[in-house]
Parts: C-alpha cells; structure tokens; sequence
C-alpha cells in the first residue's frame, strides 16, 4: 500500500513541475519589472516568492 501511494505522489509531482517552473518565469518577470521600477516592497515579495518556488521544485526532485 505504501508504494502505491509513493507512485501517485510522484505522479502528482511531476504534473506540477511544468506548472512550477512558469510560475517561476512569471515571478521572474514580476521580479526584473519591479527592478527597473525600483519599487524595493515588490522586488523583497518577488525575491521570497521565488525561493517558495524554487524550495518546492527541489522537493519534487528529490
């Protein structure tokens, strides 16, 4: 029983990664506009999101 549900959380993973990573291309747009805006409240919220994401993504990978 315990690797069937080892194999659906794999499953479920690696339907998230696709999704994962344009969340983080989409932060990174987020990130390089406050940049060129220097609004330093929005560049420290993209900074922390982006770690979230990328934590989670070597999650999935592991």
């Amino acid at each position: 029983m315990e690797k069937v549900i080892q194999t659906l959380k794999r499953r479920d993973g690696e339907k998230r990664i696709p999704v994962l990573k344009l969340e983080i291309d989409y932060e990174l747009l987020t990130l390089y506009d406050a940049m060129q805006l220097k609004e330093q409240d929005q560049i420290d919220d993209s900074k922390e999101k982006l770690e979230k994401l990328r934590n989670e993504w070597l999650l999935l990978e592991a």
